[in-house]
């Protein structure tokens, strides 16, 4: 059992594929695992392991010779609880669905289960989705297995823990301001935002918003490559849905190119960064010119990007959730509120500036890419902290007066549509994760995960998961 936990993705569906293991033997093992682990990290509160026993006896009667190569041939996997199972606990971290059952599938859940993962596990997430620290009046919070006394961030901090505990091998997760990425860096994995409806998914009450995506997680980026061509393809219910690469990413793993030009920016111009955060990431950065032309510190001007980000983000949030607060405003955490009444109090006039910022910068977007292959910069400007805090207030004197402004490593890049991934890159003196972004041009998932891995396979970190829950004492 020990063993099988400890193999990557990719080494256990080797394994299934040739039939030297079985799926239901993964599922006992992922059972087990959890079992040890969850009562310390709290990472998947919602288990579903008879429906999947069933899954995988229905696989096994499954003809799969026709696409041996793309399939997880009984793989567990784990799926955010923002994200419908079909008859399956689906919370979304609100009292007000504290009960209720899924009575469908996300089409994106389809597809994994049709290319054969088996979901064993619903992952805790905020209230909505809504901030970037997992805890909800439902479940209760999730903390980090690298120091169960801080936090693995949000909102899919169910999905990292669980990967960094050794409980699944591969974990979906959804991202708007940060929701995959920041998780991913503290938890020490690897999360990628795609490009927007690259990951078809849905039916969604929202289905032509393109700043919240779904994407994959996992120990490392070759695995994160693997699920990321489960999930990709269009699909009619998501309108503008992206069609599936002619090369899988799996493939384009096998050839790594020398980089032209690379940027760094420490603080993307406009953020405090931890100083212990801000030199671990600079040393990954100058590492980075192993695998490139050079690295040169630049970026492009996001000085209008947090009011952009806010506005946008408000309008969506009053557009999916506005019906929440007349029906049930007792029930919801204050940050949410806050952040539909914001939404709510928007005008055209401020909606319609915010659209025409993302375009200017969308622009300069694309000139800077003209002459860099790729943007690095610190994931998160902090390193892991307290589970007790909702958020951060404060980073180096400079305060905050809400619970995003945090999130901007991330959410500054979400304006440009571009894919991201965040890929570990060190540990803070106190033994805690920290992760490097690398973001390329929109549309080039191929060139993220090339530029991950090329750093991934020159340091040690994905080696160091999965671990055992750390307690402080």
């Amino acid at each position: 059992m020990t063993d099988l936990i400890k193999m990557t993705a990719t080494e256990a569906v080797a394994l299934l594929k040739a039939g030297e293991v079985s799926p239901h033997e993964l599922i006992d093992a992922s059972e087990k695992r959890i079992s040890e682990t969850d009562g310390a990290v709290n990472a998947l509160p919602t288990l579903c392991f008879e429906r999947a026993r069933q899954h995988a006896d229905a696989l096994a009667k499954d003809v799969i010779s026709d696409r041996p190569n793309h399939h997880l041939h009984g793989l567990p996997i784990a799926i955010k609880d923002l994200t419908p199972v079909k008859g399956v606990r689906f919370t979304q971290g609100s009292t007000i669905y504290t009960d209720q059952i899924a009575t469908h599938s996300d089409l994106m859940v389809e597809r994994l289960e049709e290319c054969g993962g088996i979901v064993v596990a619903k992952a805790n997430t905020p209230e909505f989705g809504a901030g970037a620290q997992t805890f909800n009046e439902v479940f209760g919070t999730t903390t980090n297995p690298w120091n169960t006394s801080k936090t693995p961030g949000g909102s899919s901090g169910g999905s990292a823990a669980s990967l960094a505990a050794g409980q699944v091998w591969l974990a979906q997760g959804s991202d708007y301001g940060g929701s995959l990425r920041i998780p991913a860096s503290f938890s020490g994995v690897v999360g990628l935002r795609p490009s927007p409806k690259r990951v078809a998914h849905g039916p969604s009450g929202l289905p032509f918003g393109l700043n919240s995506v779904e994407g994959p997680m996992a120990r490392n980026v070759p695995d994160v490559a693997l699920m990321l061509d489960m999930m990709v393809g269009e699909h009619i219910a998501d309108p503008c849905s992206l069609p599936a690469p002619q090369q899988s990413y799996v493939d384009c793993l096998k050839s790594v190119p020398k980089f032209g030009k690379v940027a760094y920016s420490p603080n993307l111009g406009v953020c405090p960064i931890d100083p212990e955060v801000a030199a671990i990431c600079a040393n990954a950065a100058k590492d980075f010119t192993n695998y490139c032309a050079g690295v040169e510190e630049d970026c492009f001007d996001l000085s209008d990007g947090e009011e952009m980000f806010q506005v946008l983000r408000a309008a969506q949030f009053s557009a999916a959730h506005a019906p929440k607060l007349e029906s049930d405003r007792d029930k919801l955490k204050p940050e949410f509120i806050w952040n539909v009444e914001k939404g709510m109090a928007l005008t055209a006039g401020e909606i319609g500036k915010a659209l025409r910022d993302q375009a200017v910068l969308y622009q300069g977007v694309v000139e800077f890419f003209g002459d860099y292959d790729l943007l690095l910069c610190p994931t998160v400007m902090v390193p892991p902290f307290d589970h007790n805090l909702r958020y951060i207030e404060e980073v180096n004197g400079q305060k905050f007066d809400n619970y995003l402004t945090w999130l901007s490593m991330t959410f500054l890049l979400t304006n440009t549509a571009c894919p991201t991934i965040s890929v570990p890159c060190g540990f803070t003196k106190d033994g805690l994760p920290v992760g490097l972004q690398i973001m390329a041009p929109n549309g080039r998932e191929d060139i993220v995960l090339q530029a991950a891995y090329a750093y991934e396979r020159d340091h040690d970190f994905a080696t160091q998961v999965p671990i055992m829950p750390r307690v402080p004492s």
